[in-house]
């Protein structure tokens, strides 16, 4: 199978600068993909003011609109490397868009699943979840004219940093939550079994990985950093879960890198180690 990788230089999403520089920085150490796209961001000041519940909106949407159609446009295995996780929104919903019963596996220490009324922040990257799932209406994708994830196919990997208006938001969903927490306590063999017992009748599945999930003193490298996450045998062992049931993933997300927070390349060399074996898998 052809491989392409694109590249979401954006980090528009989220107030901390730097995730920007993620996509290239891993990219330029990767000869796997057969090609290679690169969508990047307008150079803008970026909004930070607090109270401003759509900060940016106009040009995240003007990013994921682009980026969207790329995706939607392309033709082989999609591998979508992050840019902070506002951008899964245009790669979660041209994937839906591409594979119709699909589900989603959102592996991330945060569950994204806030809306406009619900967001504390303003930061977008904080909706993504929500909004592929369709339940932030499309303020944030009105580009796509599909269907939305069914949140019951919905399914929070690593979870634990999750705000009380999120928690309200996934379970009016349906979402299933499978926490840090059950990671340790059940093992991750067993939370994959689970997961992928929900979505038995799906044909395919989208999946986005936050490199947050992991353990920041383990891979610091991430915008918004979630003591207690998962170690780097266990986000290891999710990988080859994925990889297991490879058949079943029809496009990836890597996301969350900033390499302006890393520290001696610790979070890189895992980026990289995750990214390289599920371009093999999938080859």
């Amino acid at each position: 199978m052809k491989i392409t990788i694109v590249d979401a230089c954006s980090d528009l999403g989220v107030k901390v600068n730097g995730s920007d520089k993620g996509p290239l920085a891993l990219t330029e150490c990767n000869s796997l993909a057969d090609n290679v796209i690169i969508v990047k961001k307008d150079n803008i000041k970026k909004e930070l003011e607090e109270g401003n519940k759509k900060r940016n909106i106009k040009y995240v949407n003007k990013f994921n609109e682009e980026l969207y159609n790329e995706i939607v446009n392309e033709g082989n295995f999609v591998i979508t490397i992050g840019g902070d996780h506002s951008i899964a929104i245009a790669s979660g919903l041209a994937s839906k868009k591409k594979h119709n019963n699909i589900g989603v596996f959102w592996i991330d220490a945060h569950s994204d699943y806030h809306n406009m009324n619900s967001t504390i922040t303003g930061n977008i990257h904080g909706m993504p979840f929500a909004t592929i799932d369709g339940e932030n209406g499309t303020d944030l994708s009105y580009f796509f004219d599909g269907k939305y994830f069914d949140p019951k196919k919905s399914i929070l990997i690593g979870g634990r940093d999750i705000e009380s208006p999120e928690y309200v938001n996934l379970e009016k969903a349906g979402v299933k939550i499978f926490t840090t927490e059950d990671i340790k306590k059940y093992g991750v063999k067993t939370i994959m079994e689970k997961a992928y017992e929900i979505v038995k009748d799906v044909d395919g599945l989208h999946i986005s990985y936050d490199l947050d999930v992991i353990d920041p003193e383990i891979a610091p490298g991430v915008s918004v950093k979630a003591v207690n996450g998962i170690s780097m045998d266990e986000a290891y062992e999710i990988r080859d879960e994925i990889i297991k049931r490879k058949d079943l993933l029809k496009s990836f997300d890597l996301v969350e890198y900033n390499p302006d927070l890393d520290i001696d390349s610790k979070t890189k060399k895992i980026a990289l180690n995750i990214l390289e074996s599920i371009i093999n898998a999938k080859k």
